[in-house]
């Protein structure tokens, strides 16, 4: 018998001997079980994945397929993959047995995922349906290639969803040159427009640039890092954050440049700012912690650090030249903040 009885502290334990990846037998304890079927129960388990024996649950294997792929991907993939596998795979495949999963089976939980409505009565896109079921295909996949299991059940199923369904839009060189032009005078951002249109990089490469990677003598600029926040901190503020000031979506910024291009007139000077978004710094930092689940730390500046505050305790902008030109902001910040945060996985 390989479950024991530990006469302390009344629980059970396991020990046994299994062989491993390299033909070596091993010893292996695991303590702390209510019952000795649970205990027996954990060994089956344990030894199934060591002889990658397919009579294992879906959630056993996840933590197979999880070890093999997540050194492979960079991590912030991995998270997003891990994410749909928890959230969406998991909960509905993970105490069925792998090799007794079935097509229908499959067919049952594709019904489910297009018949969902969240609170707002929305349905799941398109892309994110085919992303989902992709993702529990390239696990069953993993199975076939690697631990021998006879077929496929969510590819015999077919897909659901779509591919990319939105056009994507993108400047040409006549437009591009011409919104550079009104960027010129902000060095900063000129230059990152410039790297990024003519050199077609990522945000994430762009950020990850250090002097190190630029060659002037050859006219050469190595790319080969992206920069990316993960799992992040808590936000810390040097100040009280009480300076008042406008803020803008990035998205609504870009449409107000472009109504001052096209419809704007020579000489004249446009503010572009959210009305309805002018709040504190402490605010904002709030807002984005919140969303994030952080907090906001307040500490005090240095001398040092105090001169490079702009002391200026109100800024906001009147947007009124602009309307009526036609521009106008549609939506609430909170909602374009969750956006933004989404699309950089903070």
């Amino acid at each position: 018998m390989s479950a024991y009885k530990d006469k302390k502290t009344g629980k059970w334990f396991v020990f046994f001997y299994y062989r491993d990846w390299q033909g070596k037998n091993k010893g292996k304890t695991k303590r702390g079980f209510q019952t000795k079927r649970e205990a027996l129960e954990w060994e089956r388990e344990f030894k199934q994945k060591q002889e990658t024996n397919l009579d294992m649950s879906f959630k056993s294997f996840v933590e197979i397929y999880s070890k093999d792929m997540k050194a492979r991907l960079k991590l912030n993939t991995w998270l997003t993959k891990e994410n749909i596998i928890q959230t969406k795979l998991v909960p509905v495949f993970g105490n069925k047995k792998m090799n007794e999963i079935r097509p229908a089976d499959v067919i049952v939980w594709q019904n489910k995922m297009l018949a969902y409505k969240d609170e707002k009565g929305n349905a799941y896109s398109e892309t994110y349906l085919k992303t989902v079921h992709n993702q529990l295909s390239a696990i069953f996949n993993h199975a076939v290639r690697y631990y021998e299991l006879k077929s496929n059940p969510a590819a015999k199923a077919g897909n659901m969803g779509k591919a990319q369904t939105k056009e994507i839009e993108f400047w040409t060189k006549e437009e591009y040159l011409k919104f550079s032009e009104a960027v010129m005078d902000k060095p900063l951002s000129f230059y990152a427009f410039e790297m990024l249109y003519w050199c077609g990089i990522r945000l994430g490469e762009l950020l990850a640039l250090t002097p190190a990677d630029f060659d002037f003598e050859k006219g050469v600029v190595t790319i080969n890092k992206s920069y990316q926040r993960i799992q992040g901190e808590d936000v810390v503020m040097k100040s009280t954050g009480e300076q008042f000031r406008s803020w803008c979506y990035v998205v609504d910024c870009v449409s107000g440049l472009l109504h001052v291009l096209l419809k704007g007139e020579n000489g004249e000077v446009y503010n572009i700012a959210d009305e309805d978004s002018n709040i504190t710094i402490r605010q904002l930092a709030e807002l984005i912690a919140g969303l994030v689940g952080r907090k906001v730390i307040m500490k005090c500046p240095d001398d040092f650090e105090k001169k490079g505050y702009n002391m200026v305790s109100k800024s906001v902008f009147s947007t009124k030249k602009l309307e009526a030109l036609g521009w106008n902001v549609e939506g609430c910040m909170r909602d374009k903040m969750l956006k933004t945060i989404t699309k950089v996985n903070l």
